[in-house]
């Protein structure tokens, strides 16, 4: 039993899957009873409706474990797939029966009533898990880890492949991601104070004796998918099974006989709101899984090898300039040797801590140190694959790199195909850009490298003002360039197809260009300059296309897609129109506001926020 506690879930569950091994299956269980239940019960806010979705995640988890087992590395955890399914049984639940979920939710809540929990996570526990499906899959199960199953960091990094510091990277990200989606939400709340609260509340203990019930039911159903008999025993004693569950010392009837309390409507009206949240969110990912599905079917249509075609280069003028604010262009306030080593020492000359070194005080022997100790950071791979006087060799291994570190995000894959397009192997290319259009993830890091960079001007001795706006105004985003000019290779593409006759394959290049220009739509603290290269990419793209074809999934055609990139872009001019004269008169406590709205809700609503408080004057 010593040896069993020791393997990993994944090798558990292979065991399972290929042996039958049932004590293995019990083991897993036993890890993560509490974890499911305590997800499903924030979903659902009722211990009896939880435990019968625990019962069947893990009964999923059963039947489907060979399949589950192929997917993970021999050390990986079962986490992220647990919590995935409890939060898709547990809305499925909420949606199919909404209202006898709410008289068992007052139920329970009337017995628990004497339990105790922290005012912030009152506030906190309705949205969290909204917040925590907001979060990529990398920083979901990061966090996970850390606070859910009060993992230390070395064994975070061990689970996801992570040297320490970059486990410990992830997951302040994600607690920094958590903290702006409650921020939006009216919940404000410290990331030191948010990790306090999920961390002594959000995993609870399952009802006594549900690990064994589940267990047993959940293995004999997998053992049972072939034979209807065993199927029909696996129901009953669902059924029987949880009659009866001990909560808190007290036996309730569970789904017997539900208790209506009408004196808890206010409750009932805020889970209510976190409900409709709950399933917008869900009919948004839905939207974007339909328009995924239709892309990949247009895929399949796509020529290989594609006709010959060479890169495109935007010109100058059409091109906006890749530093954040082109007011402070003439600036370039660099740190000294002297003054970032402090910075430095405090941070270990962690991977972060030496980039933001490198982009603040220019010195290229930090990146080098960098790249020499952290080669397996995608921070580190994403700014050397940046390198001034890097080679295309060089350049290529770098990105290479940034897609095995942060294998979900489409950036890297989207600049090779750029760089496949420049030295003539548009059939690679083109491999590229399928592998791109298949990832949801976007990441260019920009938020975290301003993030980084403000800690060393706020170490340097810098005022908390200065230190927010300098990093803004001289970081540069060279991926922006590139990506404008593979928005313009990718028309060039669909030209060449459609001159070769394969008018299907070039609407799908233009397609791609489209969906590469979207990329930078509506994601959180985005720079203002980002959406407008993103709009003029989509734009390209749109120019190529017959006006009158339908366009995106609501109805839409080319031409009014086209109609409201140009009214977005005119509404923009004229809001930098109005801030310009009126950035002279901010305060040092405005000028760290405007740079807090700008990461939380992104430029354009930090930029009316502005407009808003100085242009009544």
């Amino acid at each position: 039993m010593d040896e069993m506690h020791e393997q990993s879930d994944a090798q558990l569950l292979r065991g399972y899957a290929q042996h039958g091994d049932e004590a293995a299956f019990r083991e897993i269980v036993m890890r993560h009873t509490d974890l499911v239940y305590s997800v499903a019960v924030r979903c659902v806010n009722s211990p009896d409706l939880a435990c019968d979705i625990a019962q069947s995640v893990f009964t999923d988890l059963s039947s489907k474990a060979r399949p589950v087992a192929e997917k993970l590395a021999d050390d990986a955890s079962l986490v992220g797939w647990l919590y995935r399914s409890t939060r898709f049984a547990a809305l499925n639940q909420l949606r199919n029966d909404h209202r006898r979920l709410a008289h068992e939710r007052q139920a329970m809540e009337l017995l628990l009533s004497n339990s105790e929990t922290a005012p912030d996570w009152d506030r906190i526990r309705p949205v969290l898990d909204e917040a925590m499906d907001n979060l990529s899959d990398e920083d979901r199960d990061a966090l996970l880890l850390r606070y859910f199953k009060n993992h230390d960091f070395r064994d975070v990094g061990l689970a996801l492949g992570l040297s320490d510091d970059a486990a410990q990277k992830r997951v302040s990200r994600a607690v920094e991601r958590l903290r702006e989606f409650f921020a939006k939400r009216g919940v404000t709340v410290g990331a030191s104070g948010l990790v306090v609260v999920i961390s002594a509340n959000a995993v609870q203990a399952a009802p006594v004796g549900l690990a064994v019930t589940i267990s047993s039911a959940a293995a004999l159903a997998g053992s049972a998918v072939q034979t209807s008999t065993a199927i029909a025993t696996t129901k009953a004693i669902a059924m029987t099974t949880l009659q009866k569950t001990v909560v808190g010392g007290i036996v309730i009837a569970a789904l017997v006989t539900p208790l209506v309390m009408l004196q808890q409507q206010e409750a009932l009206r805020t889970e209510n709101k976190s409900l409709q949240r709950q399933i917008a969110a869900l009919k948004s990912d839905n939207a974007d899984l339909a328009n995924n599905a239709a892309l990949k079917t247009k895929l399949a249509t796509l020529r290989l090898p594609p006709p010959p075609v060479q890169a495109a280069t935007p010109s100058a003028e059409d091109l906006p300039t890749t530093s954040l604010y082109t007011r402070l262009k003439d600036q370039n306030i660099k740190l000294t040797a002297q003054q970032i080593e402090p910075y430095l020492k405090v941070n270990g000359r962690s991977a972060a801590s030496l980039l933001a070194a490198y982009r603040t005080t220019g010195d290229p022997a930090l990146l080098a140190e960098a790249m020499q100790k952290f080669p397996n950071d995608p921070q580190v791979a994403f700014e050397a694959a940046f390198k001034k006087d890097g080679s295309p060799e060089e350049r290529l291994q770098w990105l290479h790199a940034l897609k095995k570190t942060d294998p979900a995000n489409s950036l890297p894959d989207y600049l090779s195909a750029l760089d496949y397009f420049k030295a003539g192997h548009t059939d690679q290319a083109v491999r590229e850009l399928i592998s791109a259009s298949g990832k949801k993830q976007f990441h260019d890091y920009t938020l975290d490298r301003v993030q980084d960079d403000e800690e060393a001007y706020l170490a340097a001795g810098y005022s908390a003002a200065e230190a927010k706006t300098i990093p803004s105004s001289q970081l540069l985003l060279p991926q922006l360039q590139q990506l404008k000019s593979l928005g313009l290779t990718l028309a060039d593409l669909a030209k060449s197809y459609q001159q070769s006759g394969d008018e299907a394959s070039a609407q799908v290049a233009l397609q791609m260009a489209a969906n590469l220009g979207q990329r930078y739509k509506d994601t959180p603290g985005e720079t203002e300059i980002s959406w407008l290269v993103g709009m003029a990419v989509e734009g390209i793209a749109l120019n190529a296309m017959d006006p009158n074809s339908p366009y995106g999934i609501d109805g839409q055609t080319v031409q009014d897609r086209l109609n409201q990139l140009n009214q977005k872009k005119a509404e923009l001019k004229e809001l930098n129109a109005q801030l310009e004269p009126l950035l002279p008169n901010l305060s040092d406590q405005d000028w760290i506001s405007y740079k807090d709205r700008w990461r939380v809700f992104g430029e354009e609503a930090a930029i009316r926020w502005v407009v808003n408080k100085y242009g009544q004057k």
